[in-house]
């Protein structure tokens, strides 16, 4: 699999596509290759069997403490690019972006380079798998996204920090370790 140039676009609304997951594992053979020392994590709404999205397929990219360095250059020697635009994540917590063709579609990447065990990758992974787990919180999410883009959110990072608050709402209830969680689950802000 051959990563290629990314091409940034307004943000789209679009239905699950099954082919991510084979997409994302394709890629993460192609990190590890480069980087055994490397875990990768398919995380996002393309990781989420049914979850419409960006259609991005966003990958945690984990790092073992203090090799941030390393596999920064390791994506970077394979073809990943640095983000652009104003609000760049920093080179201290970086995405790396790319895209990939496969079987005549281009898939966009987005690979979230993050410290193993840290509190933000659980957090990345702890909510897909509550995305996956519960069907409720995965039409609130959807209706949480259709309504970022209703009121006109169409660049990448104000579509993302948009969905911040629901994602701490989803972590902070699924911490309380309710029994009910999600069934009353609103877009409340």
């Amino acid at each position: 699999m051959i990563i290629g140039t990314y091409t940034p676009s307004t943000v789209e609304y679009l239905p699950h596509d099954s082919e991510s997951r084979r997409v994302a594992g394709c890629i993460a053979d192609v990190i590890v290759e480069a980087d055994s020392s490397l875990h990768i994590e398919h995380i996002g709404s393309t990781s989420v069997p049914g979850c419409w999205g960006k259609g991005i397929i966003d990958l945690l990219v984990q790092y073992n403490p203090g090799c941030l360095e390393t596999a920064r250059d390791s994506l970077d020697r394979i073809g990943f690019q640095c983000q652009s635009g104003v609000e760049a994540f920093p080179e201290s917590r970086p995405m790396r972006v790319a895209s990939v063709e496969y079987f005549g579609r281009i898939y966009r990447i987005h690979a979230h380079v993050v410290a193993r065990d840290s509190s933000e990758a659980r957090d990345l992974v702890q909510f897909r798998d509550l995305l996956r787990d519960n069907v409720c919180l995965r039409r609130a999410y959807e209706a949480e996204k259709r309504a970022i883009l209703a009121r006109g959110a169409v660049k990448g990072t104000e579509y993302s920090n948009a969905k911040r608050n629901f994602i701490r709402r989803a972590l902070a209830l699924a911490k309380s370790n309710r029994e009910d969680l999600y069934p009353g689950f609103t877009n409340a802000r």
